[in-house]
């Protein structure tokens, strides 16, 4: 069976989709002896992010281990996570 998404590290917080997802559909994501069960609350669409846990606002996004971006809001478990509700961190000299 070929994976719905990608969980790169084990230490994050968010998986990749692999092909586009729809609201409902339920995922076993997992890496390094790590499995997550989730079932998506919204579309996700290929190569997009969604949340393996509820993030809160201000709380860190983690992806490949390091973390990518903090949330503007609260971000729950199955949730499309990009620009809308995560303000990214690298590449501005305002935030160090």
């Amino acid at each position: 069976m070929t994976p719905s998404a990608i969980l790169v590290d084990p230490k994050d917080n968010v998986a990749t989709a692999l092909r586009q997802l729809e609201p409902g559909d339920a995922l076993q994501v997992g890496t390094g002896g790590n499995t997550v069960d989730i079932t998506l609350l919204q579309t996700i669409p290929f190569g997009h992010k969604f949340a393996l846990k509820d993030i809160g606002p201000g709380g860190p996004v983690i992806k490949y281990g390091e973390i990518i971006g903090l949330a503007t809001k609260k971000i729950r478990n199955g949730e499309h996570v990009h620009v809308h509700n995560v303000e990214g961190l690298r590449g501005r000299g305002d935030k160090r």
